[in-house]
């Protein structure tokens, strides 16, 4: 692969190319305009919202597992309980397999979709969570039913299979049910098709290729990048160089022409999310996971939706904000791009105002213990349907 190439499928490429679009938005060129004097009111609130989330300022990273506990329901232990007899590292493989298949459902439920669990009613990400729980749980991802994800069952999975393990019917509809069904489609294929990196056909078998390229102790970069690279087919071709599907990369006109390689924006969000969900099963498989604050803050609507409905930036045109965008739209890539500069910044205040380090308090304990909650409490201030200040046209495989 080009250094080019691997460059773009790094979290450094995320930072460098996304200071890019602040650099123009602050010289006037994008749909945006930043007002930096609201940058500590914005930090001041969100710091609220840690300190409400978590007093004691214990913090977990930034990850999927804190969904499957909504309700005060300690889900992780129930599912700990049935696999109790299993060795330590088929432990980890079990729970790699359950929180793969539920990040790549994980893409925006939409204002109306929700889960209903003995009673009790779940929305938005939180309900994705739960459900995607239980269909890992009910044996829908492996050939013989078990707590297991099989590449073979993985490639027979259809939106209807979707539609009933997340109650989909009329009048609770999901968006982007095909784009869900196909992500784990193509995770059987893409692991499938790789047998030296994923034995017995399993995506949770992402920790023995680990184990034996870097031993038990390594960066949580080194993860990232085996995540887009092994699991970047699994990403709708977008951008593809050199038969590399480069993922969630995409081109802003003011950068250069679409065939240039610097006019390219990576976010990887959703592996990024991944990685932050696969860091947990490492640790409990003995492995040593370092330099976690070299990620970067997730592109998604709760967090650029903080910055917008706190006004720590605004819209040129106040009307753009009536009509739908889609991903590849230059306004969308512009949001995002800011969103994770910014969230960068936010990071360091907060952490000089509350004396951690970065080490003590890495970008992923921020982002779960405040900017998320935060973009999240905003939008139910402002809009009873939670829905991002931004309209998206999204097909399920990006936000």
């Amino acid at each position: 692969m080009r250094e080019e190439l691997k460059y773009l499928l790094s979290a450094k490429a995320v930072r460098d190319r996304t200071k890019k679009i602040y650099d123009l938005s602050k010289a006037g060129k994008t749909h945006f305009e930043i007002h930096e004097d609201k940058l500590t009111e914005v930090c001041d609130f969100v710091i609220e919202v840690i300190k409400d989330n978590y007093p004691t300022l214990e913090i977990p990273f930034h990850s999927r597992w804190g969904h499957f506990q909504v309700g005060d329901i300690d889900r992780n232990s129930k599912l700990d309980a049935l696999i109790k007899d299993k060795d330590q590292l088929e432990r980890a493989r079990i729970k790699l397999d359950l929180v793969i298949t539920s990040v790549l459902l994980d893409a925006g439920a939409g204002p109306t979709w929700k889960y209903v669990e003995d009673g009790t009613t779940f929305t938005r990400s939180e309900g994705l969570g739960v459900a995607s729980w239980h269909m890992f749980m009910d044996g829908a991802f492996s050939n013989d039913g078990s707590l297991k994800a099989d590449c073979s069952k993985l490639m027979s999975v259809t939106a209807g299979d979707i539609e009933k393990s997340f109650q989909v019917k009329d009048g609770n509809p999901l968006i982007g049910i095909a784009g869900r069904a196909g992500l784990q489609v193509s995770l059987g294929k893409c692991v499938n098709s790789k047998s030296d990196i994923f034995k017995d056909g399993r995506p949770g078998n992402i920790l023995d290729y680990m184990l034996e390229k870097h031993g038990k102790k390594f960066a949580a970069t080194d993860l990232l990048e085996a995540v887009l690279i092994h699991f970047g087919d699994i990403w709708p071709s977008r951008i593809t160089v050199d038969g590399v599907s480069l993922g969630d990369v995409w081109n802003h006109p003011a950068l250069g022409e679409k065939d240039d390689l610097n006019s390219l924006v990576a976010f990887h969000k959703l592996s990024q999310w991944l990685t932050y969900s696969l860091i947990e099963p490492f640790e409990e498989a003995g492995c040593v996971i370092h330099s976690v604050n070299n990620m970067t803050g997730l592109a998604e609507y709760r967090n650029g939706g903080l910055l917008l409905d706190s006004g720590l930036i605004t819209l040129r045109d106040p009307s753009l904000a009536a009509v739908a965008h889609k991903p590849d739209s230059e306004i969308i890539i512009e949001w995002r791009a800011l969103t994770v500069t910014l969230l960068d910044q936010i990071a360091d205040v907060i952490r000089a105002k509350l004396n951690f380090s970065e080490d003590d308090f890495p970008l992923a304990k921020v982002l779960e213990g405040g900017t998320w909650w935060a973009g999240r409490k905003l939008a139910k201030e402002k809009r009873e349907d939670l829905s991002p200040p931004l309209k998206l046209d999204s097909d399920g495989t990006v936000f």
